[in-house]
């Protein structure tokens, strides 16, 4: 490494100072000095014009392997199906007779409201139907009475020569069979509707007893007996259920980056952190078309299914999954670093001093500098080194997982060393 040298006109104001500040007696010390100062100049200037060392190309050669691109998601798992149990009906909880992670089956009872009020209504509305029964038999014999009226007058008119009964009374007695027949649709009418409302009490009192509407497990209880149930504008859920649990589901939320190449049928696999080193397989099933913006981040929902079998897996659990979106058996590989390096050439050694202009400029030496990697399907170059020169290779690519990208057209071959990097020497 050279020392720095003044430049030449700092060198010569130097020596003119030397001179006019220095004594008569010691102006030889002096003039010794600096000849001895540009000795070493000399030196310097001789050891710079030496040639700069060369650096080293860093390569790595292009191999035929395996390829797998995956896509990383997180998500939770959820049961396949899962059903909110609730109440139609107000009340106090007079009984609830689970507990979560009991299995229950299909019309098992969960829990009981109490039923005063509504064994009330239905007895209530079974005396209205029978008071509607008993309307109708009166109404059947209104008219029964109404119609032999009638027959009795027609007869009499029909004995005298229409002489007597008067028309007006034969007219009354016909109207009169025709209010009883109207009463006595009425009375039937109103037994339909008692029975109508007998029917209703009865279901409430039905729907008091809360039961399960599937075989499944319990998830989560909310409430406890003693508790008042208010059925109003939405129905209050009382327990979930789980139907299967030994075939689940993990919503996981997939970046637009790689929507594109998520697909269902896809294998995949995942990760929960209740079993670290554990992989579970899983399948993509449906691919989500409507995003979610979060924090400017867009993301697509994707559903995985998940077998169960051991129920190592529960509801709610935080998984990471890896999609596989491509797999390669035997492709032709190069670094994505190689794609990523063109040769460039060092900045001019020298200014306007003396050493700048002495010390002569250091060859040209190829260094690596930013470029885009080529996407997939679209043509690229790459380096190789040839004999110890580099050499220009253009190549189509393929897939690539961020480490390696296929290659899939071109004179590339295996074997080939890539250049990947240039290492400058030390000086």
């Amino acid at each position: 490494m050279t020392t720095p040298l003044p430049p030449d006109d700092n060198l010569r104001q130097l020596l003119d100072a030397a001179r006019s500040k220095t004594p008569t007696g010691n102006r030889r010390r002096w003039l010794l000095t600096a000849c001895g100062l540009l000795a070493s100049v000399v030196l310097a200037i001789a050891a710079a014009g030496k040639p700069a060392p060369a650096g080293q190309y860093l390569t790595e050669p292009a191999a035929r392997g395996a390829l797998v691109v995956t896509a990383t998601a997180s998500g939770t798992l959820q049961p396949t199906k899962s059903v909110d149990v609730g109440s139609e009906l107000s009340g106090t909880l007079a009984d609830v007779r689970v507990q979560e992670n009991d299995v229950v089956s299909r019309g098992q009872v969960l829990a009981r409201l109490d039923t005063a009020k509504l064994e009330d209504a239905v007895i209530e509305s079974r005396a209205a139907v029978a008071a509607a029964t008993a309307g109708v038999a009166e109404a059947r014999a209104t008219l029964a009475e109404s119609r032999a009226a009638l027959a009795r007058m027609q007869r009499v008119a029909e004995l005298s020569g229409g002489k007597v009964p008067a028309r007006t009374e034969l007219e009354t007695a016909e109207a009169a069979v025709l209010r009883a027949q109207a009463a006595e649709a009425s009375a039937i009418a109103q037994v339909t509707k008692a029975q109508a409302t007998l029917k209703t009490n009865e279901t409430n009192l039905t729907k008091a007893t809360v039961r399960s509407p599937v075989d499944g497990v319990v998830l989560t209880r909310k409430v406890e007996p003693g508790q008042t149930v208010a059925a109003q504008m939405t129905t209050p859920v009382l327990f979930v259920l789980a139907e299967d649990l030994t075939r689940m589901e993990l919503q996981v939320k997939v970046d637009e980056a790689d929507v594109a190449a998520v697909q269902p049928g896809q294998p995949a696999s995942f990760t929960v952190s209740a079993w670290p080193g554990r992989k579970f397989p899983a399948s993509i099933r449906r691919v989500g078309l409507g995003a979610t913006t979060t924090d400017n981040v867009v993301t697509y929902k994707t559903v995985l299914e998940v077998a169960n079998d051991d129920l190592a897996l529960r509801p709610g659990m935080t998984a990471t999954a890896t999609v596989v979106t491509a797999e390669r058996r035997d492709a032709l590989l190069v670094a994505n670093a190689a794609l990523r390096y063109v040769p460039a050439t060092t900045p001019e050694v020298g200014g306007g001093s003396l050493l700048g202009r002495l010390v002569p400029r250091p060859p040209e030496q190829p260094k690596p500098r930013p470029a885009p990697a080529a996407a997939s399907g679209k043509s690229a170059q790459v380096w190789v080194l040839d004999n110890g020169t580099p050499r220009a290779v253009d190549v189509v690519t393929g897939v690539s997982n961020g480490r390696f990208t296929e290659i899939t057209g071109g004179p590339l071959q295996a074997g080939m060393a890539v250049i990947t990097d240039y290492r400058a020497a030390k000086p």
